[in-house]
C-alpha cells in the first residue's frame, strides 16, 4: 500500500502521519495487541507525534511570518 511505503521510508505527509497515528490509537485501545507489537506501535506513535509536531510548528511559523510582513486587507472599523 502506497501510504504504509511512504511511513516506511519516513516521508509520509503530515496527513498520512496522522492517519497513522489515529489507527495506531484505535488498535491500542482496543487492547487485544500482544504486549511486543503494542511496545512497537507505541514507539511509532511517539515518531508520529513528533514529525506531526515538526509539521504543525513550521505551518505555525509562516503563518506568523506572512501575518506579520502584509497589511491588514480591510481597515479596522472605528466606531466613535
Amino acid at each position: 500500500m502506497k501510504e504504509e511505503k511512504g511511513l516506511k521510508e519516513g516521508k509520509e505527509s503530515f496527513e498520512e502521519a496522522l492517519a497513522r497515528l489515529e489507527k495506531i490509537v484505535a488498535e491500542m485501545e482496543r487492547g487485544d495487541l500482544p504486549l511486543d507489537a503494542m511496545m512497537k506501535d507505541f514507539e511509532e506513535g511517539r515518531r508520529l507525534v513528533a514529525f506531526c509536531t515538526k509539521e504543525l510548528d513550521g505551518i505555525r511559523q509562516r503563518i506568523e511570518k506572512v501575518t506579520a510582513t502584509e497589511p491588514p486587507a480591510v481597515e479596522p472599523l472605528s466606531i466613535i
